[in-house]
């Protein structure tokens, strides 16, 4: 078989993913990227599950949305079920930026509410994409029962999540009314819903001192 300097390069470029300068990995994806071949797929999501630098793994995703989906899809799927959190948190992120509803039945309940919060965000934000049109209630209602998890950035990406869906999530957040920190988490959301422009700082901190005192956070709407 002739080995092309195309050929060449792309070798090279595999290669340096595992140099130990952020800068030269970054290159080299977006080289696997510009010039796409299937056989380096397999190379790209061992990659992602091991590389330290968020920019890195963001170019590595870019380079794998520009395989064919036919050959990533199935890939992507397989890993998400890998044992690796970082491997499947990177998977799901790829996923979502492919965008193909084929990958839905890989987001299951057992993912949206999985005990890493990294794992449980990205699928939080897949889901949201690859959600098929009139399942948007049951993902919101699975969704809510994360409502009040973790620190103020866990609980942005939830509320981001949820308020991509629209007004559909509105009846499960109006029955999360319990604990205090689930019912403010759920008023905050509310209010992102309704508001776009508020900032989840300033929602999250009115909507405690409307749970605090008693208030259902509904006056005036």
């Amino acid at each position: 078989m002739t080995i092309t300097k195309q050929d060449t390069d792309a070798v090279r470029a595999l290669q340096v993913l595992e140099d130990s300068r952020s800068s030269v990995r970054l290159r080299a994806a977006l080289a696997v990227g510009t010039t796409p071949d299937p056989r380096f797929i397999g190379t790209l999501l061992e990659r992602c599950a091991v590389e330290p630098e968020f920019f890195v793994r963001d170019m590595l995703t870019w380079a794998l949305t520009r395989h064919p989906v036919s050959l990533t899809l199935p890939e992507l799927i397989r890993t998400v079920h890998c044992e690796q959190p970082q491997a499947r948190s990177q998977a799901l992120h790829t996923l979502s930026k492919i965008g193909d509803r084929r990958a839905w039945p890989v987001i299951t309940r057992e993912l949206l509410c999985d005990a890493d919060d990294e794992i449980a965000r990205t699928a939080w934000r897949a889901a949201v994409v690859l959600v098929p049109e009139g399942e948007e209630p049951a993902l919101a209602a699975v969704l809510a029962t994360q409502l009040g998890r973790g620190n103020r950035e866990t609980q942005l990406s939830l509320s981001r999540a949820l308020v991509a869906l629209g007004d559909v999530i509105v009846p499960a957040l109006r029955a999360a009314t319990s604990p205090p920190d689930v019912r403010a988490h759920s008023l905050a959301t509310q209010r992102l819903l309704h508001d776009p422009d508020t900032g989840f700082e300033f929602a999250i901190e009115e909507a405690k001192r409307v749970v605090a005192l008693g208030g259902d956070g509904q006056e005036g709407r």
